[in-house]
């Protein structure tokens, strides 16, 4: 079953490094974090295609409750990080969160559910791939500045709270139930920003494609990210409590896809994506891909 959940992982990081790559093409300019949080909320309301494949038994009390805390924290978790991105660069931001968030989710699973056990491999495991994200998100000349760090952290805590907030519900709901309700409620969440006038003045006046030639590539983008976030919902529910951090550090991951397909579209596709890639940066790149691969062959072979 590790395998299992494993192999989910890997392919959602996939499809985020799709969806990342395909939101650096199209996006215009820096995020406005209201505009943004709505649109990213409001589109899970796509999981809706899966009714017909659902059942919906009575739900608890605590179900509920744990439904409405992830919705709740994750939707702040967006406007946040946003908020980041609009002061600092996108990828400095999502490399510090994706840095800091397995720390958060291992502290978070003892505070929630005790100490988890977990063998010297796994553990092993969990620091290459940590290492191996670092490395290889990292951006040189980096200034953490004292403002940008509590942003950046925050951002980390509240999608921290909402995988262990999530692995709740699952442990209560089946998988396509949990997901139905939660992406439902994020949705419901983000409705509420449409409340204050000068909202949806900032919402509704903001060009978020540059032109129409960038629409396919809008589109491909969110169906991209819709995809993994449905196949690493399935992961965290499969994975067991004390593999709940390794799932997020897979993160390092995305980023070995990610400099791939940007090296390849540089190489044979410039007028899509060209990127300078310096001797150095390749060399950084390839130490950091044989610490993460060497993570993934460790999990691979417990």
């Amino acid at each position: 079953m590790i395998f299992y959940w494993l192999i989910i992982a890997i392919l959602a990081y996939f499809f985020f490094s799709l969806g990342y790559l395909g939101d650096k093409l199209v996006l215009a300019g820096p995020p406005k974090p209201k505009s943004y949080t709505f649109y990213a909320g409001l589109i899970n309301l796509a999981v809706l295609l899966l009714l017909p494949f659902a059942k919906f038994p009575l739900l608890s009390v605590s179900s509920i409750i744990w439904i409405i805390a992830e919705a709740l924290v994750f939707i702040l978790g967006l406007y946040v990080m946003f908020s980041a991105m609009e002061k600092f660069d996108v990828s400095r931001v999502m490399a510090t969160i994706g840095a800091t968030q397995p720390i958060f989710i291992l502290i978070l699973t003892w505070i929630f559910w005790g100490y988890q056990m977990m063998s010297g491999a796994d553990i092993l495991a969990f620091l290459l791939l940590i290492i191996g994200g670092i490395i290889i998100s990292a951006e040189k000349n980096l200034k953490k500045t004292e403002g940008y760090l509590k942003i950046t952290l925050l951002a980390s805590l509240l999608f921290s709270f909402e995988y262990i907030f999530s692995k709740m519900v699952y442990l209560q709901q089946p998988f396509l139930q949990g997901l139905i309700l939660m992406r439902v409620c994020i949705a419901l969440f983000a409705l509420l920003l449409l409340l204050p006038k000068n909202n949806r003045k900032e919402i509704f006046n903001k060009k978020i494609v540059q032109n129409k030639k960038t629409e396919a590539f809008f589109v491909f983008a969110q169906f991209s990210g819709g995809v993994a976030n449905f196949l690493q919902a399935f992961a965290v529910s499969l994975a067991p409590i004390a593999f709940l951090p390794i799932v997020n550090s897979l993160r390092g991951v995305q980023y070995v896809f990610l400099f791939f397909i940007t090296l390849f579209l540089s190489v044979f596709f410039p007028k899509i994506l060209k990127e300078e890639i310096s001797r150095k940066v390749i060399f950084r790149k390839i130490i950091s891909i044989i610490l993460i691969l060497t993570g993934l062959a460790i999990l691979i072979a417990m």
